[in-house]
Protein backbone atom coordinates (compact mmCIF):
# COMPACT_ATOMS: atom_id res chain seq x y z
CA UNK A 1 0.00 0.00 0.00
CA UNK A 2 1.15 3.38 -0.46
CA UNK A 3 0.32 7.03 0.17
CA UNK A 4 -0.48 8.23 -3.33
CA UNK A 5 -2.49 7.09 -6.30
CA UNK A 6 -1.15 4.37 -8.67
CA UNK A 7 -2.51 3.00 -11.46
CA UNK A 8 -4.63 0.19 -10.99
CA UNK A 9 -3.05 -1.33 -14.85
CA UNK A 10 0.28 -1.01 -13.14
CA UNK A 11 -0.68 -2.78 -9.55
CA UNK A 12 -3.36 -4.71 -10.12
CA UNK A 13 -4.31 -5.73 -14.09
CA UNK A 14 -1.07 -5.85 -15.87
CA UNK A 15 1.86 -8.55 -16.44
CA UNK A 16 5.10 -7.95 -15.24
CA UNK A 17 6.70 -8.08 -18.51
CA UNK A 18 4.64 -5.53 -19.99
CA UNK A 19 4.92 -3.25 -16.75
CA UNK A 20 9.07 -3.65 -16.79
CA UNK A 21 8.66 -2.72 -21.24
CA UNK A 22 6.57 0.85 -19.83
CA UNK A 23 9.24 1.37 -16.18
CA UNK A 24 11.17 4.36 -16.01
CA UNK A 25 14.40 1.78 -16.48
CA UNK A 26 13.45 0.54 -19.99
CA UNK A 27 12.87 4.06 -21.04
CA UNK A 28 15.97 5.71 -19.70
CA UNK A 29 18.22 2.92 -20.20
CA UNK A 30 16.91 2.76 -24.36
CA UNK A 31 17.22 6.52 -24.19
CA UNK A 32 20.79 5.20 -22.98
CA UNK A 33 21.45 2.79 -25.74
CA UNK A 34 20.48 5.32 -28.49
CA UNK A 35 23.48 8.15 -27.30
CA UNK A 36 25.31 5.25 -27.76
CA UNK A 37 24.55 4.12 -31.19
CA UNK A 38 24.45 7.24 -31.92
CA UNK A 39 27.98 8.08 -30.80
CA UNK A 40 28.84 4.66 -32.54
CA UNK A 41 27.56 5.45 -35.89
CA UNK A 42 29.17 8.75 -35.72
CA UNK A 43 32.56 7.70 -35.04
CA UNK A 44 31.91 4.87 -37.22
CA UNK A 45 31.52 7.88 -40.16
CA UNK A 46 34.59 9.64 -39.02
CA UNK A 47 33.67 12.23 -36.51
CA UNK A 48 36.60 13.09 -33.49
CA UNK A 49 34.87 10.72 -31.44
CA UNK A 50 36.92 8.06 -29.14
CA UNK A 51 36.41 4.43 -28.31
CA UNK A 52 36.94 5.12 -24.93
CA UNK A 53 34.10 7.78 -24.64
CA UNK A 54 31.96 5.06 -26.17
CA UNK A 55 33.63 2.57 -23.49
CA UNK A 56 32.78 4.93 -20.48
CA UNK A 57 29.16 4.88 -21.96
CA UNK A 58 28.53 1.67 -22.71
CA UNK A 59 29.79 1.30 -18.82
CA UNK A 60 26.99 3.05 -17.48
CA UNK A 61 24.14 2.16 -19.48
CA UNK A 62 21.70 0.70 -16.82
CA UNK A 63 23.14 3.02 -14.00
CA UNK A 64 20.83 5.54 -14.02
CA UNK A 65 21.38 7.81 -11.77
CA UNK A 66 17.88 9.09 -10.89
CA UNK A 67 18.27 11.81 -8.22
CA UNK A 68 20.75 13.83 -9.80
CA UNK A 69 18.33 13.15 -13.34
CA UNK A 70 14.78 15.02 -10.81
CA UNK A 71 17.25 17.32 -9.26
CA UNK A 72 18.29 18.67 -12.94
CA UNK A 73 14.75 18.46 -14.07
CA UNK A 74 13.49 20.64 -11.21
CA UNK A 75 16.29 22.99 -12.41
CA UNK A 76 15.79 22.86 -16.22
CA UNK A 77 12.07 21.74 -16.76
CA UNK A 78 13.36 19.36 -19.69
CA UNK A 79 13.91 15.65 -18.75
CA UNK A 80 15.91 14.95 -21.86
CA UNK A 81 18.22 17.60 -20.88
CA UNK A 82 18.11 16.42 -17.24
CA UNK A 83 18.87 13.31 -17.96
CA UNK A 84 22.15 14.15 -20.71
CA UNK A 85 23.23 16.11 -17.85
CA UNK A 86 23.09 13.17 -15.01
CA UNK A 87 24.54 10.71 -18.11
CA UNK A 88 26.82 13.58 -18.49
CA UNK A 89 28.13 13.28 -14.75
CA UNK A 90 28.78 9.69 -15.09
CA UNK A 91 30.69 9.66 -18.44
CA UNK A 92 32.72 13.13 -17.76
CA UNK A 93 34.97 11.94 -20.55
CA UNK A 94 31.97 11.63 -23.26
CA UNK A 95 30.11 14.41 -21.74
CA UNK A 96 30.91 16.81 -24.90
CA UNK A 97 29.28 14.22 -27.32
CA UNK A 98 26.34 13.22 -25.53
CA UNK A 99 23.39 13.75 -28.05
CA UNK A 100 25.85 15.24 -30.45
CA UNK A 101 23.46 16.32 -33.36
CA UNK A 102 20.26 15.10 -32.23
CA UNK A 103 16.77 16.80 -30.55
CA UNK A 104 14.84 15.42 -28.10
CA UNK A 105 12.94 13.26 -29.99
CA UNK A 106 16.03 11.47 -31.15
CA UNK A 107 15.61 9.65 -27.72
CA UNK A 108 11.74 10.10 -26.75
CA UNK A 109 10.08 9.38 -30.17
CA UNK A 110 12.48 6.22 -30.89
CA UNK A 111 12.00 4.87 -27.82
CA UNK A 112 8.10 5.11 -28.01
CA UNK A 113 8.81 3.45 -31.71
CA UNK A 114 10.59 0.55 -29.73
CA UNK A 115 8.40 0.09 -26.93
CA UNK A 116 5.35 -0.14 -28.67
CA UNK A 117 7.53 -3.07 -31.33
CA UNK A 118 8.25 -4.77 -27.87
CA UNK A 119 4.61 -4.67 -26.44
CA UNK A 120 3.23 -5.72 -29.72
CA UNK A 121 5.50 -8.74 -29.15
CA UNK A 122 4.10 -9.34 -26.23
CA UNK A 123 0.35 -8.79 -27.41
CA UNK A 124 1.28 -11.25 -30.21
CA UNK A 125 1.92 -14.06 -28.14
CA UNK A 126 -1.07 -13.66 -26.04
CA UNK A 127 -3.16 -13.25 -28.91
CA UNK A 128 -1.89 -16.89 -30.02
CA UNK A 129 -2.27 -18.40 -26.82
CA UNK A 130 -5.43 -17.56 -26.55
CA UNK A 131 -6.14 -18.61 -30.02
CA UNK A 132 -4.56 -22.36 -28.57
CA UNK A 133 -6.72 -22.81 -25.82
CA UNK A 134 -9.51 -21.51 -27.90
CA UNK A 135 -9.21 -23.99 -30.90
CA UNK A 136 -8.68 -26.95 -27.62
CA UNK A 137 -11.95 -25.92 -26.67
CA UNK A 138 -13.51 -25.92 -30.23
CA UNK A 139 -12.08 -29.44 -30.45
CA UNK A 140 -13.58 -30.85 -27.06
CA UNK A 141 -16.49 -29.51 -27.42
CA UNK A 142 -16.95 -29.21 -31.86
CA UNK A 143 -19.88 -31.85 -31.27
CA UNK A 144 -21.71 -30.84 -28.09
CA UNK A 145 -25.21 -29.41 -29.65
CA UNK A 146 -26.30 -26.53 -27.92
CA UNK A 147 -28.97 -23.17 -28.64
CA UNK A 148 -27.97 -21.29 -30.83
CA UNK A 149 -29.25 -17.45 -30.83
CA UNK A 150 -30.01 -14.42 -32.59
CA UNK A 151 -31.39 -11.30 -30.94
CA UNK A 152 -30.64 -13.60 -27.84
CA UNK A 153 -33.64 -15.34 -28.73
CA UNK A 154 -33.31 -19.33 -29.48
CA UNK A 155 -32.98 -19.52 -32.90
CA UNK A 156 -31.52 -23.19 -34.23
CA UNK A 157 -28.91 -25.05 -32.39
CA UNK A 158 -25.20 -25.30 -33.46
CA UNK A 159 -22.29 -26.76 -31.62
CA UNK A 160 -20.42 -25.50 -28.88
CA UNK A 161 -17.16 -25.79 -30.96
CA UNK A 162 -18.68 -23.83 -33.82
CA UNK A 163 -19.06 -21.24 -31.16
CA UNK A 164 -15.43 -21.02 -30.24
CA UNK A 165 -14.56 -20.51 -34.09
CA UNK A 166 -16.46 -17.39 -34.38
CA UNK A 167 -14.66 -16.73 -31.49
CA UNK A 168 -11.27 -17.80 -33.05
CA UNK A 169 -12.14 -15.94 -36.39
CA UNK A 170 -12.44 -12.46 -34.78
CA UNK A 171 -8.87 -13.15 -33.02
CA UNK A 172 -7.33 -14.06 -36.18
CA UNK A 173 -8.65 -10.83 -37.80
CA UNK A 174 -6.73 -9.20 -35.00
CA UNK A 175 -3.70 -10.97 -35.69
CA UNK A 176 -3.14 -10.69 -39.00
CA UNK A 177 -3.59 -6.53 -38.29
CA UNK A 178 -1.10 -6.98 -35.78
CA UNK A 179 1.75 -7.98 -37.76
CA UNK A 180 0.67 -5.75 -40.22
CA UNK A 181 1.21 -2.44 -38.27
CA UNK A 182 4.68 -4.58 -35.95
CA UNK A 183 5.81 -5.02 -39.44
CA UNK A 184 5.40 -1.71 -41.10
CA UNK A 185 7.41 0.22 -37.84
CA UNK A 186 10.55 1.90 -38.70
CA UNK A 187 12.47 4.05 -36.10
CA UNK A 188 12.37 7.66 -36.48
CA UNK A 189 16.06 7.59 -37.12
CA UNK A 190 17.74 11.20 -36.67
CA UNK A 191 16.82 13.85 -38.79
CA UNK A 192 16.52 16.75 -36.19
CA UNK A 193 14.60 19.73 -35.13
CA UNK A 194 12.38 19.93 -38.16
CA UNK A 195 12.94 16.50 -40.13
CA UNK A 196 15.67 17.74 -42.19
CA UNK A 197 18.82 16.70 -41.01
CA UNK A 198 20.38 19.69 -41.24
CA UNK A 199 22.30 19.43 -37.50
CA UNK A 200 24.01 16.14 -39.42
CA UNK A 201 24.56 17.62 -42.65
CA UNK A 202 26.69 20.23 -40.57
CA UNK A 203 28.47 17.87 -38.71
CA UNK A 204 29.17 15.69 -41.80
CA UNK A 205 30.51 18.70 -43.77
CA UNK A 206 27.87 19.10 -46.19
CA UNK A 207 28.37 15.31 -47.25
CA UNK A 208 24.48 14.34 -47.26
CA UNK A 209 25.69 10.51 -47.61
CA UNK A 210 26.89 10.26 -44.57
CA UNK A 211 24.01 11.90 -42.69
CA UNK A 212 21.51 9.64 -44.38
CA UNK A 213 24.08 6.47 -43.59
CA UNK A 214 24.21 7.56 -40.12
CA UNK A 215 20.25 6.78 -39.34
CA UNK A 216 20.93 3.26 -41.35
CA UNK A 217 23.96 2.58 -38.76
CA UNK A 218 21.54 3.76 -35.83
CA UNK A 219 18.85 1.83 -37.54
CA UNK A 220 20.21 -1.02 -37.51
CA UNK A 221 22.00 -1.26 -33.80
CA UNK A 222 18.84 -1.16 -32.46
CA UNK A 223 17.42 -3.60 -33.95
CA UNK A 224 15.38 -2.08 -37.02
CA UNK A 225 15.68 -2.82 -40.94
CA UNK A 226 14.27 1.24 -41.53
CA UNK A 227 13.44 4.66 -40.52
CA UNK A 228 10.58 6.49 -41.72
CA UNK A 229 11.52 8.28 -45.15
CA UNK A 230 10.15 11.57 -44.12
CA UNK A 231 9.06 13.46 -40.54
CA UNK A 232 9.40 16.46 -39.05
CA UNK A 233 10.98 16.24 -35.72
CA UNK A 234 8.45 13.73 -34.49
CA UNK A 235 7.30 10.97 -36.81
CA UNK A 236 3.77 11.24 -37.64
CA UNK A 237 1.10 10.31 -34.95
CA UNK A 238 -0.91 8.38 -37.11
CA UNK A 239 1.62 5.58 -36.43
CA UNK A 240 0.14 5.65 -32.53
CA UNK A 241 -3.12 5.82 -33.78
CA UNK A 242 -2.16 2.56 -36.15
CA UNK A 243 -0.59 0.76 -32.85
CA UNK A 244 -3.94 1.51 -30.83
CA UNK A 245 -6.17 0.41 -33.13
CA UNK A 246 -4.58 -2.92 -32.85
CA UNK A 247 -5.23 -3.19 -29.61
CA UNK A 248 -9.00 -1.32 -30.21
CA UNK A 249 -9.30 -3.98 -32.42
CA UNK A 250 -8.06 -6.99 -29.79
CA UNK A 251 -10.39 -5.70 -27.17
CA UNK A 252 -13.80 -5.62 -29.27
CA UNK A 253 -13.27 -9.56 -29.85
CA UNK A 254 -12.13 -9.61 -26.21
CA UNK A 255 -15.47 -7.91 -24.88
CA UNK A 256 -17.65 -9.73 -27.28
CA UNK A 257 -16.05 -12.83 -25.93
CA UNK A 258 -17.12 -11.89 -22.51
CA UNK A 259 -20.53 -10.87 -23.33
CA UNK A 260 -21.15 -14.69 -24.53
CA UNK A 261 -19.30 -15.85 -21.30
CA UNK A 262 -21.92 -13.98 -18.74
CA UNK A 263 -24.92 -14.70 -21.06
CA UNK A 264 -23.69 -18.64 -20.90
CA UNK A 265 -23.08 -17.76 -17.57
CA UNK A 266 -26.64 -16.52 -16.77
CA UNK A 267 -27.78 -19.63 -18.65
CA UNK A 268 -25.65 -21.96 -16.29
CA UNK A 269 -24.40 -23.59 -19.22
CA UNK A 270 -21.26 -22.54 -18.10
CA UNK A 271 -18.85 -21.33 -15.19
CA UNK A 272 -15.75 -19.27 -15.59
CA UNK A 273 -13.14 -20.08 -13.46
CA UNK A 274 -13.97 -19.99 -9.70
CA UNK A 275 -11.55 -20.87 -6.46
CA UNK A 276 -12.24 -22.54 -3.86
CA UNK A 277 -12.02 -19.43 -1.05
CA UNK A 278 -13.69 -17.33 -3.60
CA UNK A 279 -16.46 -14.96 -2.61
CA UNK A 280 -19.10 -13.78 -5.31
CA UNK A 281 -20.99 -11.46 -3.44
CA UNK A 282 -20.52 -9.44 -0.44
CA UNK A 283 -24.03 -10.40 0.83
CA UNK A 284 -25.35 -13.21 -1.41
CA UNK A 285 -23.14 -15.97 0.01
CA UNK A 286 -24.61 -18.42 -3.14
CA UNK A 287 -23.11 -16.34 -5.78
CA UNK A 288 -20.67 -16.99 -8.34
CA UNK A 289 -20.52 -13.92 -9.97
CA UNK A 290 -18.58 -13.96 -13.64
CA UNK A 291 -16.46 -11.33 -12.29
CA UNK A 292 -13.33 -12.29 -14.94
CA UNK A 293 -15.28 -11.78 -18.45
CA UNK A 294 -16.46 -8.69 -16.09
CA UNK A 295 -13.17 -6.93 -15.13
CA UNK A 296 -12.16 -8.47 -18.96
CA UNK A 297 -15.41 -6.19 -20.24
CA UNK A 298 -14.25 -3.22 -18.38
CA UNK A 299 -10.84 -3.11 -19.62
CA UNK A 300 -11.70 -3.53 -22.74
CA UNK A 301 -14.22 -0.70 -22.86
CA UNK A 302 -11.11 1.26 -21.64
CA UNK A 303 -8.50 0.76 -24.53
CA UNK A 304 -11.57 0.67 -27.24
CA UNK A 305 -11.85 4.48 -26.06
CA UNK A 306 -8.07 5.06 -25.17
CA UNK A 307 -7.42 4.40 -29.18
CA UNK A 308 -9.21 7.98 -29.86
CA UNK A 309 -6.55 9.52 -27.63
CA UNK A 310 -4.15 8.97 -30.18
CA UNK A 311 -6.82 9.55 -33.26
CA UNK A 312 -7.30 13.04 -31.78
CA UNK A 313 -3.36 13.63 -31.12
CA UNK A 314 -2.61 13.02 -34.40
CA UNK A 315 -5.35 14.95 -35.90
CA UNK A 316 -4.21 18.05 -33.93
CA UNK A 317 -0.51 18.65 -34.78
CA UNK A 318 0.84 21.67 -35.74
CA UNK A 319 3.21 21.19 -38.50
CA UNK A 320 6.61 19.87 -37.83
CA UNK A 321 5.65 19.80 -34.23
CA UNK A 322 3.89 21.25 -31.42
CA UNK A 323 3.98 19.39 -27.74
CA UNK A 324 0.43 18.66 -27.24
CA UNK A 325 1.03 14.86 -28.15
CA UNK A 326 3.60 14.84 -24.97
CA UNK A 327 1.61 14.57 -21.98
CA UNK A 328 -1.18 12.65 -23.76
CA UNK A 329 1.07 10.04 -25.46
CA UNK A 330 3.02 9.59 -22.04
CA UNK A 331 -0.74 7.90 -20.43
CA UNK A 332 -2.58 6.85 -23.42
CA UNK A 333 0.06 4.62 -25.08
CA UNK A 334 1.55 3.03 -21.68
CA UNK A 335 -2.14 2.46 -20.24
CA UNK A 336 -3.34 0.93 -23.58
CA UNK A 337 -0.71 -1.36 -23.75
CA UNK A 338 -0.90 -2.27 -20.05
CA UNK A 339 -4.65 -2.67 -20.04
CA UNK A 340 -4.57 -4.73 -23.82
CA UNK A 341 -2.26 -6.64 -21.95
CA UNK A 342 -4.93 -7.28 -18.84
CA UNK A 343 -7.62 -8.36 -20.92
CA UNK A 344 -5.90 -10.55 -23.10
CA UNK A 345 -4.72 -12.35 -19.92
CA UNK A 346 -7.83 -12.86 -18.88
CA UNK A 347 -9.35 -14.15 -21.98
CA UNK A 348 -6.97 -17.11 -21.33
CA UNK A 349 -7.26 -17.54 -18.33
CA UNK A 350 -11.23 -17.84 -19.09
CA UNK A 351 -11.31 -20.05 -21.94
CA UNK A 352 -8.14 -22.44 -20.19
CA UNK A 353 -10.84 -22.95 -16.90
CA UNK A 354 -14.06 -22.52 -18.44
CA UNK A 355 -16.10 -25.13 -17.22
CA UNK A 356 -19.01 -26.40 -19.63
CA UNK A 357 -22.28 -28.10 -18.20
CA UNK A 358 -23.35 -30.26 -21.28
CA UNK A 359 -26.22 -31.56 -19.61
CA UNK A 360 -28.14 -27.74 -19.15
CA UNK A 361 -27.78 -27.31 -22.77
CA UNK A 362 -29.48 -30.28 -23.55
CA UNK A 363 -32.29 -29.48 -21.46
CA UNK A 364 -32.13 -26.25 -23.05
CA UNK A 365 -32.20 -27.33 -25.99
CA UNK A 366 -34.47 -30.05 -25.68
CA UNK A 367 -36.88 -26.82 -24.42
CA UNK A 368 -37.16 -25.43 -28.18
CA UNK A 369 -36.63 -27.99 -30.13
CA UNK A 370 -40.05 -28.67 -30.80
CA UNK A 371 -40.45 -25.67 -32.45
CA UNK A 372 -37.01 -25.45 -34.34
CA UNK A 373 -38.20 -29.13 -35.67
CA UNK A 374 -41.68 -27.68 -37.10
CA UNK A 375 -40.13 -27.29 -40.56
CA UNK A 376 -38.89 -30.62 -40.84
CA UNK A 377 -42.34 -32.00 -39.44
CA UNK A 378 -43.71 -29.89 -42.35
CA UNK A 379 -41.62 -31.63 -44.99
CA UNK A 380 -42.18 -34.75 -43.55
CA UNK A 381 -45.81 -34.79 -43.43
CA UNK A 382 -45.88 -33.09 -46.90
CA UNK A 383 -43.87 -36.62 -48.40
CA UNK A 384 -46.77 -38.59 -47.15
CA UNK A 385 -49.40 -36.72 -48.80
CA UNK A 386 -50.48 -34.16 -46.76
CA UNK A 387 -51.44 -30.41 -47.74
CA UNK A 388 -48.74 -27.92 -47.21
CA UNK A 389 -51.11 -24.95 -46.59
CA UNK A 390 -53.28 -27.33 -44.21
CA UNK A 391 -50.39 -28.33 -42.57
CA UNK A 392 -48.66 -24.91 -42.31
CA UNK A 393 -51.90 -23.35 -40.25
CA UNK A 394 -52.25 -26.42 -38.14
CA UNK A 395 -48.26 -25.60 -36.91
CA UNK A 396 -48.96 -22.03 -36.65
CA UNK A 397 -51.72 -22.66 -34.21
CA UNK A 398 -50.16 -25.32 -31.84
CA UNK A 399 -47.24 -22.75 -31.77
CA UNK A 400 -48.85 -19.91 -30.64
CA UNK A 401 -50.81 -21.84 -28.03
CA UNK A 402 -47.83 -23.96 -27.07
CA UNK A 403 -45.49 -21.03 -26.55
CA UNK A 404 -48.42 -18.63 -24.48
CA UNK A 405 -48.66 -21.66 -22.23
CA UNK A 406 -44.95 -21.93 -21.48
CA UNK A 407 -44.83 -17.57 -20.83
CA UNK A 408 -48.17 -17.28 -19.23
CA UNK A 409 -48.32 -20.22 -17.36
CA UNK A 410 -44.80 -21.38 -16.81
CA UNK A 411 -46.00 -25.04 -18.48
CA UNK A 412 -43.77 -27.30 -20.57
CA UNK A 413 -43.09 -27.09 -24.05
CA UNK A 414 -45.69 -29.20 -25.42
CA UNK A 415 -45.99 -28.90 -28.78
CA UNK A 416 -44.74 -32.08 -30.14
CA UNK A 417 -47.61 -33.94 -27.98
CA UNK A 418 -50.51 -31.01 -29.90
CA UNK A 419 -48.71 -32.55 -32.76
CA UNK A 420 -48.82 -35.98 -32.52
CA UNK A 421 -52.35 -35.83 -31.39
CA UNK A 422 -53.97 -34.22 -34.07
CA UNK A 423 -55.02 -36.12 -36.69
CA UNK A 424 -53.97 -33.43 -39.36
CA UNK A 425 -50.33 -34.72 -39.29
CA UNK A 426 -51.15 -38.29 -39.14
CA UNK A 427 -47.74 -39.18 -37.33
CA UNK A 428 -46.64 -42.14 -35.47
CA UNK A 429 -45.05 -41.29 -32.03
CA UNK A 430 -41.75 -43.28 -33.92
CA UNK A 431 -42.13 -41.04 -36.59
CA UNK A 432 -41.82 -37.90 -34.66
CA UNK A 433 -39.30 -39.18 -32.19
CA UNK A 434 -36.77 -39.87 -35.74
CA UNK A 435 -38.06 -36.44 -37.01
CA UNK A 436 -36.65 -34.81 -33.92
CA UNK A 437 -33.36 -36.61 -33.55
CA UNK A 438 -32.16 -36.90 -37.41
CA UNK A 439 -28.72 -35.09 -37.39
CA UNK A 440 -29.17 -32.99 -34.54
CA UNK A 441 -30.32 -30.52 -36.44
CA UNK A 442 -27.13 -28.54 -36.23
CA UNK A 443 -26.24 -28.78 -39.67
CA UNK A 444 -22.80 -28.51 -40.79
CA UNK A 445 -21.37 -27.06 -37.22
CA UNK A 446 -19.51 -30.27 -36.45
CA UNK A 447 -18.01 -30.46 -39.93
CA UNK A 448 -17.12 -26.97 -40.29
CA UNK A 449 -15.66 -26.40 -36.79
CA UNK A 450 -13.01 -29.75 -38.26
CA UNK A 451 -12.17 -27.85 -41.41
CA UNK A 452 -11.39 -24.44 -39.95
CA UNK A 453 -9.43 -25.74 -37.15
CA UNK A 454 -7.59 -28.17 -39.92
CA UNK A 455 -7.16 -25.58 -42.69
CA UNK A 456 -6.58 -22.49 -40.40
CA UNK A 457 -6.54 -22.40 -37.26
CA UNK A 458 -3.67 -24.95 -36.62
CA UNK A 459 -1.64 -23.31 -39.25
CA UNK A 460 -1.66 -20.37 -37.84
CA UNK A 461 -0.65 -21.88 -34.05
CA UNK A 462 2.21 -23.60 -35.63
CA UNK A 463 3.49 -20.89 -37.89
CA UNK A 464 4.26 -19.42 -33.63
CA UNK A 465 5.18 -22.74 -32.24
CA UNK A 466 9.01 -21.50 -31.98
CA UNK A 467 7.35 -19.24 -29.58
CA UNK A 468 7.60 -19.29 -26.04
CA UNK A 469 4.14 -19.76 -23.94
CA UNK A 470 2.20 -17.43 -22.00
CA UNK A 471 1.16 -17.99 -18.13
CA UNK A 472 -2.13 -16.21 -17.84
CA UNK A 473 -2.36 -16.10 -14.12
CA UNK A 474 -5.11 -13.61 -12.32
CA UNK A 475 -3.83 -12.73 -9.36
CA UNK A 476 -6.55 -10.36 -7.41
Amino acid sequence: MTDFYESPLAGRYAGEEMRRLFSDDFKFTTWRRLWIALAEAERELGLDITEEQIAEMRARVSDINYAAANAAERELRHDVMAHIRAFGEQCPAARPIIHLGATSCYVGDNTDIIRMKEGLAIIRRQVVAAVRALAAFAGKYKSLACLAYTHFQPAQPTTMGKRACLWIADLLMDLERLEQVSDSLALLGCKGTTGTGASFLSLFGGDADKAERLERVIAEKMGFGKCYAVSGQTYSRKVDYAVLSVLSGLAQSAHKFSNDIRLLSHLKAVDEPFTSQQVGSSAMAYKRNPMRSERMASLARFVIVDAQNAALTASEQWFERTLDDSANKRLAVSECFLAADAVLTLYINVIEGLTVYPKVLEKQLEAELPFMATENILMYCVKKGGDRQTLHEAIRRHSVSAGQAVKRDGADNDLTRRILTDPVFNLTEAELSGILSAGGFTGMAERQTERYLNETVYETINRYGGEPGFSAEVSV
